[in-house]
């Protein structure tokens, strides 16, 4: 159950750095509302995994997958660049999290 917090915790991360974006610098009322939502709701979350996973786990799996989840919107949403060495460095850290998880002992 834990392990399925840190996820929700995780897709949130994507969600408020996404809303990072929408929310122009904090200027736009709704999207910074829900931005700082989002940020409120993934650390409560996070802070519940933490109870039971270690911290350089959860901290790592957390960030890995905010990272990757802000990538794909980026490259979806956004029309960022897409390009093979970047695709790359996005499997490395997919890499780490399941690498992460294997080697967890909760």
């Amino acid at each position: 159950m834990h392990w399925i917090i840190l996820v929700i915790a995780g897709v949130l991360e994507t969600c408020w750095a996404v809303g990072l974006k929408y929310s122009q610098g904090f200027t736009k009322l709704i999207p910074s509302i829900l931005t700082v939502l989002g940020m409120i709701a993934s650390f409560y979350c996070l802070s519940i995994a933490l109870k039971h996973l270690p911290l350089g786990t959860a901290y790592g799996v957390w960030t890995g997958i905010g990272t990757v989840g802000t990538v794909i919107l980026g490259i979806i949403i956004f029309k960022e660049p897409i390009s093979v060495i970047r695709l790359i460095c996005v499997l490395f850290i997919v890499i780490g999290i399941v690498g992460l998880k294997l080697v967890s002992s909760n």
